[in-house]
């Protein structure tokens, strides 16, 4: 197995000031050809810092990943440090001049100096043409090992992973073989999860295992196959899949319970709208994320006022005070309001307190009351979740969305039968 290392150099990262989403990015794609990723790192834009880690990683991985400290200021020192490690001389590069001669003057700006001396590379160094940037990314060597230097702007790092890093690493350790199938499972906590594979995990042959990833309301099961065949990966994938018979789940590691419900509505033509409290609006947001929502998704009223829900909704004021606006029967009136209201075969509604203050000894912090109504049918139910604001409104929003698959699939049934 092929070990790597991603570094990231920048104060601001360090700083708090940008979040790497370099590493994740790189990461996903060294795993999808076999490379294992063994450790991920920021250090600052410091010459003694960025050559003391490069001689560590050097040391004890195969591959390392440097992204960061190749723009034209004073402080993007990396390019020298590495020229100086690998006993190299930064030199002009005619093809890389070139190139950004043609950036500059394709976008009617001036090349300056410092933009000149982006093209300052090392002699001795395998140059990644930059299409989308002025810093070409490198390609070192030594000892068997390999660092590849790239530029910290995500689109441009990710540009030369796929088009450039990826190719090369897949020709270089072309007898790799790395494959893995995802699941996302709704519903479930990952301890009740794992005690329902527990015996089916424990069968589980040499080369495959599974990886439990949770998030708020969902846990993303990875089956993966090291140096074994695709066949049999398939085929405790699909064993997988029936162990879990009556729990929701979608298969793909970029496959949403929204886009499950989206691919529902569009191909029944049906629509939907939703009137939120509690959830702000976040149901809303996840339904039109998807492309082409317009075909089944028509507006939200975010209804976190209780004027707001008295004057657009018309939910009954005395219904209100006599039960209050975190209840079963103000969710069901929103519900079936909003959907009067915007004219759809489906509306969802949410309220509760998802704190982390607000709490009440009936209500506690947590406390969500959810509705779906069609024409037919108007359903609620109460949850309590946790403590936690953010994970409370997750959590709601994808329960929101697994009540309406079920009412949308329960009247299915009953319309064929």
């Amino acid at each position: 197995m092929i070990k790597a290392i991603i570094v990231t150099i920048g104060d601001e990262i360090l700083l708090g000031q940008i979040l790497d989403t370099n590493s994740k990015f790189i990461a996903r794609q060294l795993t999808s050809i076999g490379i294992e990723v063994n450790e991920v790192c920021s250090i600052p834009d410091k010459e003694e810092k960025i050559r003391m880690k490069i001689e560590y990683v050097l040391n004890v991985s195969d591959l390392v990943i440097v992204t960061g400290g190749l723009g034209p200021t004073k402080d993007d020192v990396t390019k020298q440090v590495l020229a100086d490690y690998f006993g190299m001389q930064l030199v002009e590069n005619k093809d890389v001049l070139e190139q950004l001669e043609r950036l500059f003057a394709n976008g009617g700006m001036r090349m300056n100096e410092r933009n000149r001396g982006q093209a300052m590379i090392p002699d001795g160094c395998r140059i990644l043409m930059n299409r989308k940037g002025t810093a070409p990314g490198m390609w070192f060597e030594k000892n068997g090992k390999v660092l590849v230097s790239l530029p910290g702007v995500p689109c441009e790092m990710e540009d030369l992973m796929i088009c450039e890093v990826i190719p090369m690493l897949s020709r270089r350790y072309s007898d790799m073989l790395l494959e893995y199938r995802m699941l996302k499972v709704y519903n479930i906590v990952e301890s009740e999860l794992a005690m329902r594979l527990e015996v089916w995990e424990s069968k589980l042959p040499e080369g495959l295992s599974l990886a439990y990833l949770p998030s708020p309301g969902v846990v993303k099961l990875r089956l993966t196959a090291r140096g074994v065949s695709n066949l049999l990966l398939e085929r405790w994938f699909t064993d997988l899949q029936k162990e879990l018979v009556g729990v929701r789940f979608v298969i793909g590691e970029n496959a949403t319970l929204e886009q499950l419900l989206a691919n529902m509505l569009l191909t029944k033509h049906l629509t939907v709208a939703t009137a939120e409290s509690c959830t702000g609006g976040n149901i809303a947001a996840l339904l039109s994320s998807i492309p082409g929502a317009s075909g089944y998704f028509k507006g939200s009223v975010v209804a976190y006022a209780t004027s707001v829900k008295k004057d657009v909704l018309q939910v009954n004021d005395k219904d209100i005070k006599e039960y209050g606006v975190v209840s079963e029967v103000v969710v069901r009136q929103m519900a079936e309001r909003v959907r009067c209201l915007m004219n759809v075969d489906y509306a969802i509604s949410t309220s509760g307190i998802v704190g982390p203050t607000g709490g009440t000894l009936e209500n506690p912090v947590g406390t969500v009351w959810i509705a779906v109504a069609s024409s037919e049918k108007t359903i609620a139910r109460s949850f309590t979740f946790g403590f936690t604001r953010k994970t409370n409104m997750a959590k709601a929003s994808l329960e929101a969305i697994e009540m309406l698959m079920e009412l949308m699939e329960n009247e299915g049934k009953r319309m064929r039968n």
